[in-house]
Formats: C-alpha cells, sequence, structure tokens
C-alpha cells in the first residue's frame, strides 16, 4: 500500500494540508507515524471521499472555520473604522506616521497567532480558556469592556455604511441604516456564516483601489521609504490619540476572541490518537501562522497606501480634517472622477459588511461561555437562542447609536481610539495565557511571539495611559 507525505497528499489528492490536519484529528483519517513524520496510507485518504457528500460538507465548513487568520481576520481588520482612521491619519500627518504600517505587522501576527494557538491547543475560545483559569470578576469586566467596544464599533459602521449608500442612492439616512441592520441580522439568522462571507470577500478588494491610487498619485519614493523605515514619535496630544486610534484599529480586541472562537472545532479532543496527535497539532499550528503572516501582512500594505493616498491628495491640499463620507469619497476622485464615488462606497459597504457580523458574534461567543450558554454559527436559532441574540441585541443598539447625532466617521475614529484603550487589558491575559505550560502545554507561545506581543502590550499600554493623562491634565 502506497503511504504519502502530507506534503505529496496535497498535490496527489489535491486537499490543503491544513484540510488533511483536521481530518486527521477528526479521526477520518488514521495515518502512521515512522522516523517522527506523518505519512498517510492511500487506503486511509480515500475514507474521506468514500464519505457521504454531506459529511463531506460538514468537514469542508469546519476547515473554511480554519482559515480566519489568513481571509477573514486580515479583511475585517480593514473595516470602517480602519479606512477612516488611517485616512484621517493621512490628512493630519502626511506620511509622519507611516512608519505604524511596517512595525505593527509583526504585533498585529503575534497577537493573532496567540488567540488561534489557544484555540486551536485547548479547543476553547478566550473566554472559556480565561473562565476557567481565571478570576471570574475580572472575564466579567473583560467581556463587558469588549461588548462597548464591539457595540460602539458596529454603530460606527452602520453610520458609516449608510452615509456611503447616499453617494449612490437617493436613500435617507434613517431609512439606509434601519435597512442595512434588518438585513444583517437577517443574514445572520438565515445564512451560514461560511457562505455569508465567501460571497463577500470579494468586495474587499475594492480596498486595493488606494494600493492603485498611492501609486498614481506618484509619492516620493524615498520620503515614503524613509518615514516608513524611520519612526518619528511626537509626544502632542494630537499625534498620541492618533497612535492610539492606529493601534486600536489595527491590534483590535474583537479579533482576538472571533479568532480563537473560530479556531476551536467542535469535540476537537474526542478523536485525538494520542500517539499522532502532537506531530499533528504542530503542523496545524505552523499552517496557521502562513494563513496569520499573509492576512497581517495583506492588512497593512493597504493601511500604508491609504495614509499614501491621503498624504498625497488631502494633507497635500490642507485638508487635515475628514467629517464625513463624501470628503472621504475625494481621495479618489481627481483620479478616477465621478467613479470614485462608487469605489469607495463598495470598499466602506463590503468590509462593513464583512466587519459587522464578526464584531458582534465575538461578543456573543465571549458572553455566551462565559455564561454557559450553547453557541455558534453553526447552531440553528432554537438551539442556540441566547447566541444569536446577543448578537440581535448588539446590532439594534448599534443602531440605535447613529439616531442621536453622533457623526458616523467621528465615531469610527473615536471607536479606535477606545480600541487602543481597552486592547492592552485584554492583551495582558492573552499572552499569560499563551506562555502558561498549565494551560498550553508544549505548545506555548515561541520567543518571538512573545517578544514582538510584549512590545505591542508595553506600548499600547504606555500610549492609553498617557492619552488618559493628557486629556485629564488638557495638555
Amino acid at each position: 500500500m502506497k503511504k504519502y507525505t502530507l506534503k505529496e497528499a496535497e498535490k496527489v489528492f489535491d486537499l490543503p494540508i491544513r484540510f488533511i490536519t483536521l481530518l486527521i484529528r477528526k479521526g477520518v483519517i488514521d495515518p502512521i507515524i515512522e522516523g517522527g513524520k506523518i505519512l498517510l496510507p492511500e487506503a486511509e485518504i480515500e475514507k474521506y471521499f468514500y464519505l457521504p457528500k454531506n459529511e463531506r460538507k460538514k468537514y469542508r465548513q469546519s476547515y473554511l472555520k480554519t482559515l480566519g487568520p489568513g481571509v477573514i481576520t486580515g479583511a475585517a481588520d480593514d473595516d470602517g473604522s480602519g479606512v477612516v482612521t488611517y485616512t484621517q491619519v493621512g490628512a493630519q500627518f502626511g506620511l509622519g506616521l507611516s512608519w505604524l504600517a511596517l512595525y505593527l505587522t509583526p504585533m498585529m501576527t503575534a497577537v493573532q497567532e496567540t488567540s488561534a494557538r489557544i484555540g486551536i491547543v485547548t479547543g476553547k475560545g478566550l473566554s472559556g480558556v480565561l473562565k476557567r483559569h481565571y478570576n471570574k470578576r475580572l472575564l466579567f469586566f473583560l467581556v463587558s469592556l469588549l461588548l462597548i467596544a464591539n457595540t460602539v464599533n458596529i454603530g460606527a459602521d452602520i453610520g458609516a455604511m449608510a452615509a456611503a449608500l447616499q453617494l449612490i442612492t437617493p436613500m435617507g439616512f434613517v431609512f439606509g441604516a434601519i435597512l442595512i441592520t434588518v438585513f444583517m441580522i437577517a443574514l445572520e439568522l438565515s445564512v451560514r456564516y461560511y457562505k455569508y462571507v465567501k460571497y463577500l470577500k470579494f468586495l474587499t478588494f475594492s480596498l486595493f483601489a488606494y494600493i492603485l491610487t498611492g501609486i498614481l498619485v506618484k509619492p516620493d519614493i524615498l520620503e515614503v521609504v524613509k518615514n516608513t523605515v524611520i519612526p518619528r514619535v511626537d509626544f502632542s496630544l494630537s499625534s498620541l490619540a492618533a497612535v492610539v486610534a492606529v493601534m486600536g484599529t489595527t491590534i483590535s480586541p474583537y479579533l482576538f476572541f472571533w479568532q480563537a472562537s473560530e479556531e476551536v472545532e467542535e469535540n476537537i479532543q474526542k478523536k485525538i490518537d494520542t500517539k499522532h496527535h502532537p506531530i499533528v497539532l504542530k503542523r496545524e499550528i505552523k499552517e496557521m501562522r502562513k494563513d496569520t503572516w499573509a492576512g497581517m501582512i495583506i492588512a497593512n500594505i493597504v493601511f500604508l497606501f491609504i495614509v499614501i493616498t491621503a498624504a498625497a491628495t488631502l494633507n497635500a491640499s490642507g485638508i487635515t480634517t475628514i467629517e464625513t463620507a463624501e470628503q472621504a469619497a475625494t481621495l479618489l476622485r481627481p483620479l478616477a472622477g465621478d467613479f470614485a464615488y462608487y469605489l469607495f462606497t463598495v470598499g466602506i459597504i463590503g468590509v462593513c459588511l464583512l466587519a459587522i457580523p464578526i464584531l458582534a458574534t465575538s461578543s456573543s461567543y465571549a458572553l455566551s461561555e462565559l455564561l454557559g450558554w450553547k453557541e455558534g454559527l453553526n447552531k440553528k436559532f432554537s438551539e442556540a437562542k441566547n447566541f444569536y441574540l446577543i448578537i440581535i441585541a448588539s446590532m439594534f443598539v448599534g443602531l440605535l447609536m447613529n439616531f442621536i447625532g453622533i457623526n458616523p466617521m467621528k465615531a469610527l475614529y473615536y471607536t479606535a481610539i477606545l480600541n487602543g484603550i481597552i486592547s492592552p487589558i485584554i492583551m495582558y491575559f492573552i499572552f499569560k495565557v499563551g506562555r502558561n505550560k498549565k494551560i498550553m502545554g508544549e505548545y506555548t507561545n515561541p520567543r518571538w511571539v512573545n517578544i514582538w506581543g510584549g512590545l505591542a502590550n508595553i506600548l499600547m499600554g504606555v500610549g492609553a495611559i498617557l492619552l488618559i493623562v493628557f486629556l485629564f491634565l488638557g495638555i
């Protein structure tokens, strides 16, 4: 009987390595361990293809959930809050803060890898792990902060989408916001997220219009490189607020909980053969790391080019404040004419449609695990009522925010600052878990993750404290 390595099986049977490791962990495929290597007998691989269609579909769905680090998380990171924050930073400071795009990449990756690692190794979401190993009162506090930040972000994204729709339709803001909210809730209840996100991923490519624009405006390449590589630190209140906002929208709390929960597979420990579990698990973590790096690099390339575009257009024209969606759309107008409005609208709507369910669901995952409720996007409403009710409530409260006189574009910016204050608190406990051998066993964080993650935690914590002090003193 012929045996295949993971790489050989990937080529011969057209199955991604990470999907194969999932099948092994689920007990579908029984590998042979020889010399510390995983070998797959041909008959074992064929067992997957002999499964009923519905069962194969179920495993495919589980596999798609594990792709969050590279696809869903990276795309969601450039949500409405991100686009507006980066635009505001480029308009106000030019290229002065473009270095954040480079240095935040390994920090983002360290945080997201730790979140994913916890989910893969423990089989629980962050809330479930913290509930088991740390003080529940502390967890209630952390989850409360998450719910506040996520709900504000949802409200701001709904407002941004409604404002963006006004660019191309005669639809009023109030009607548009209500329509969007009802539509999103209906999708959450009637369509499984893996299907929903599959159809919306292509919308995020509209963000690459900023990359194209950043090239066409012909920036000074040496200035871009210099400002990207060499950090410039300004301790003024406005600059500090901008740095905290960028960190908050780039390293966002909701992505921590989302990614950990999406890495969790039902009954992940039930069908694991202990003789090959460590090897398979290490391989899966390795595949997860590739996805995470890819997603975070793409997210920060988009960030950099949005700043470049804003610096070359708005900042160069003396416009340093972004107030409305229409004003932000002018970034593309000089080069693409009226079509820029459509590009901007598709971009904002696309990323917000992707991000809002993740925001609402991450809140629900955290609260459901904390309170011991049944949870999961693959469950029907009747099977996890509380889980879905939290999602609905988050969106409904977010909608109401838009009817009390809050400018959605400003709200997005201040939401990023709020995330920047909350993130370091949650990150402290994430990395504490990631280093804990009692929880993670031999799969604790590698040194580079602890170094970059610790640096991110310190910088965000210090930045948040200084910002609060400056605001209190009126500096």
